[in-house]
């Protein structure tokens, strides 16, 4: 689930649900927004405001989600934006699958701009003219597929 100003968080999206469908059977969530001074922007916040009857019932307590975001320069915010959209999972008993730094040397790139971070994958946006990048693409993938094989991981242990 995401909202997308510019169509980067977009972009995001379709690269983590490639490497999701890319593991077989199994079911997970992952938010995306472009980040507003610090934090999700209203327009999700309202959306996850919106699942108080989700919240009530815990429908969603032990599902995993995961998280990822655009911002519009270096310096948005990206902990603490992770951080506070963290609270929204954990409220609804969600466990927060972060990625860590799974993608390996890709996330400490410092010859190109990109962003990322082990809460999520991420692009800088800028005034909404940079694209994401495809080290940040990639990044999105291996965002899908980890969670994908978290949770295939933890379902089949479940079931034994």
């Amino acid at each position: 689930m995401y909202y997308s100003m510019y169509g980067h968080v977009e972009k995001l999206a379709q690269e983590i649900k490639k490497g999701a469908a890319s593991v077989e059977g199994v079911d997970g969530f992952v938010f995306g927004f472009p980040r507003r001074f610090g934090i999700m922007p209203a327009q999700f916040k309202a959306f996850l405001d919106s699942t108080e009857g989700l919240w009530r019932t815990q429908q969603l307590a032990g599902k995993h989600a995961e998280i990822f975001y655009s911002t519009g320069s270096q310096g948005g915010g990206q902990e603490t934006t992770a951080l506070t959209a963290i609270t929204q999972l954990v409220h609804h008993g969600m466990i927060f699958v972060p990625i860590g730094y799974t993608f390996g040397a890709g996330i400490f790139e410092m010859e190109n701009v990109k962003s990322g971070s082990p809460y999520g994958a991420e692009t800088y946006a800028g005034d909404g003219s940079r694209q994401p990048s495809q080290l940040e693409l990639d990044q999105a993938f291996n965002q899908g597929k980890y969670l994908a094989s978290i949770t295939k991981k933890l379902k089949n242990e479940q079931a034994l």
